[in-house]
């Protein structure tokens, strides 16, 4: 039988500054808090509260304001209650430390986000290529990466006419509109 967050998280919270509360539901909890605060809220919530699962660290690309969002998904088993805690950092130079230390998951999605955004992890165990291992363009997942691009200055284009298609084509089908006619906007 789940509880619901009950108002000692509140009181909890209170002993950290700058900490902004809101409520999704009786089991879900959203804190937005300064980067600098964020190891200090981890420590509270897996030494008093009992949220001892990290579940994910993701992270959010706002390149408008120059900033990167890193979101730590923390469930508690006893309360069956989820936190979101929520911080900003800059894109530049991208650089946070590594909550390792307080949960060993960190480790895999720290690693993740270096590989696909370009966030450095201080004191993360490790910051190498595991997914993307044969690589070697910018990090995917920012904002400014265009795809088409770097896949147009990456690859040379062959004209791919097999027997098959021609006869596909022939008889109406295949394809009817290049990228760039797909593009175009319709009046």
């Amino acid at each position: 039988m789940s509880k619901k967050v009950t108002p000692w998280l509140d009181n909890l919270l209170q002993e950290i500054e700058g900490v902004e509360i809101r409520r999704k539901d009786s089991r879900r909890v959203r804190i937005d808090i300064a980067a600098d605060s964020l190891p200090t809220l981890l420590e509270l919530l897996r030494g008093r509260a009992g949220y001892v699962h990290l579940s994910a660290i993701t992270c959010v690309d706002w390149i408008d304001d120059g900033q990167f969002e890193l979101v730590y998904q923390l469930w508690s088993y006893e309360s069956q209650s989820l936190v979101s805690a929520h911080i900003r950092i800059a894109r530049e130079p991208g650089v946070y430390v590594s909550v390792f230390d307080l949960y060993q998951p960190a480790a895999f999605f720290e690693r993740d986000i270096h590989e696909m955004f370009g966030v450095y992890f201080e004191g993360s165990p490790d910051m190498s290529k595991f997914i993307l291992t044969e690589w070697n363009g910018p990090p995917p997942m920012r904002k400014e990466f265009d795809a088409e691009a770097w896949v147009n200055e990456t690859f040379e284009w062959k004209d791919y006419q097999p027997d098959w298609l021609k006869e596909i084509t022939e008889q109406g089908g295949g394809i009817v509109k290049t990228p760039e006619e797909a593009r175009q906007k319709k009046p």
